[in-house]
């Protein structure tokens, strides 16, 4: 089953790791210190708007980080 994660993405439900909100986690050193290093090795998937989550995905033996613009509590939702 694939999610819809706004701006006209979708990712496979069963390629999802984690849904993380951007508010809460962004504040935490190594957060700060992954979403560089993801942004470095090209593995973000950027979002027109402000993002308000991030997804992290495997799959195909590749790590993607998904911003997305919906909230991580909608995903979540979505999800079920």
């Amino acid at each position: 089953m694939y999610i819809s994660i706004g701006n006209d993405m979708s990712v496979r439900e069963k390629s999802i790791i984690g849904i993380f909100d951007m508010d809460n986690t962004s504040t935490s050193k190594r957060t700060k210190e992954f979403l560089r290093r993801a942004e470095k090795e090209g593995m973000i998937v950027p979002s027109d708007d402000l993002p308000k989550s991030f997804i992290l995905t495997a799959e195909y033996g590749m790590t993607r980080v998904h911003f997305s613009t919906l909230s991580s509590a909608t995903l979540e939702k979505r999800m079920k």
